[in-house]
């Protein structure tokens, strides 16, 4: 089980924090007073039953749910002290900041250098010297390189899918983001697949932020520093349980309702 003490993480160094953040659909709520901080350089788990807001909190920080019609978040949601919402935020230049991986991979339906030179390519980078010098680190930090290096010019969908998971994030890191969103980036995997990306989250931990909605509870006990686990209310609005560091929340819960579910009384 990791523990929260890892060199350079610490409580005052705060990346993401959402304070009182309420999400709703319309007339539904969907997530209430929602309040957590997610530190730099640390691997968060959201854990909880299906339905109970994970991948909607997760959405937020990268202003996914903006594509969904009637979709409004109140509350306080920043990066680096800075409100993600605002008539004044770049929404291209804040996902170029904060990448998502998602549960299942989505290689694009071109070559696996293509994929990976496509962000790059759309923030202005076209010389061909500094887009191969971008795919090969993108691939070097995903573990990938040495698997595709020879076939860059091959359709990514003929990858398996743990390589194509791989390059997803591959495809994340080209662009140079400072936090990475994980919604259950390995539900699709099989065990082999799973450890990989497993061990190629604890790496990327000491660069960027990392926040994981998992179902797994041996993966984020696992891979993250902090977890927090989230519940629907009898509304069916999500709330916060309670959060802080992975071997407290698994070891010593402070509520009776995680300590039930994560020992599989109930989820």
């Amino acid at each position: 089980m990791s523990e929260n003490v890892r060199a350079g993480l610490s409580p005052d160094n705060i990346k993401l924090r959402a304070e009182n953040t309420n999400l709703y659909y319309g007339k539904f709520q969907a997530l209430r007073n929602i309040t957590l901080n997610i530190q730099e350089r640390s691997i968060m788990a959201i854990i909880g039953p299906s339905g109970c807001g994970k991948s909607s909190f997760l959405r937020i920080f990268d202003r996914m749910n903006d594509m969904i019609p009637g979709a409004r978040v109140e509350g306080k949601v920043e990066l680096d002290d800075n409100p993600i919402y605002g008539a004044a935020v770049d929404v291209v230049e804040l996902r170029k900041k904060i990448g998502m991986v998602f549960q299942k991979p989505n290689p694009f339906p071109m070559s696996i250098y293509d994929n990976i030179a496509f962000g790059p390519r759309q923030h202005g980078k076209f010389k061909k010297s500094e887009l191969d010098r971008i795919v090969e680190s993108s691939l070097q930090q995903s573990a990938l390189w040495e698997e595709v290096k020879d076939k860059l010019g091959q359709p990514a969908p003929g990858l398996s899918s743990g390589q194509q998971q791989r390059l997803c994030i591959s495809r994340v890191l080209a662009v140079e983001p400072e936090v990475i969103l994980m919604d259950e980036p390995c539900s699709a995997l099989d065990p082999a697949a799973t450890l990989r990306i497993e061990d190629l989250m604890r790496t990327l931990a000491e660069q960027y932020t990392i926040v994981i909605v998992t179902h797994n509870m041996q993966q984020a006990a696992r891979v993250s520093d902090m977890a927090a686990f989230f519940m629907m209310a009898s509304d069916r609005a999500g709330e916060l349980v309670e959060s802080g560091a992975t071997s407290q929340i698994f070891t010593n819960p402070r509520d009776k309702r995680t300590e039930d579910y994560i020992t599989g009384c109930f989820g």
